[in-house]
């Protein structure tokens, strides 16, 4: 025998509501870093208009590339600003328990 609040509760549609929100919740965790794919025979650029580009390499003038090129040091982390301009920082970015020091506000 069911209740009438829980007659009323399933019929308004609000338990359904109430299983969404638990499901939504359970997948609200934050989500696992996913690696940068960086391809050897493709470049990557920070245009002046502040677009992101991606060109397909050939041979030519391969060695001029290097030209005045630095190497990226380990640990250096890459990011917007909220005025759209692209940084990096290099130092540590992780905690201790391995999450990401500048994550979500919880």
């Amino acid at each position: 025998m069911t209740t009438p609040i829980f007659k009323a509760f399933v019929t308004t549609g609000l338990f359904g509501v109430l299983v969404g929100v638990a499901a939504t919740a359970a997948f609200a965790a934050p989500a696992a870093p996913t690696p940068w794919e960086l391809k050897p025979d493709m470049a990557y650029a920070y245009g002046k208009d502040g677009k992101t580009l991606a060109y397909k390499m050939g041979t030519k003038n391969a060695n001029m590339l290097f030209k005045g090129a630095r190497k990226v040091p380990k640990g250096t982390i890459f990011f917007l600003g909220e005025n759209g301009q692209l940084y990096m920082r290099s130092g540590p970015y992780l905690e201790g328990d391995g999450s990401f020091s500048f994550g979500a506000d919880e």
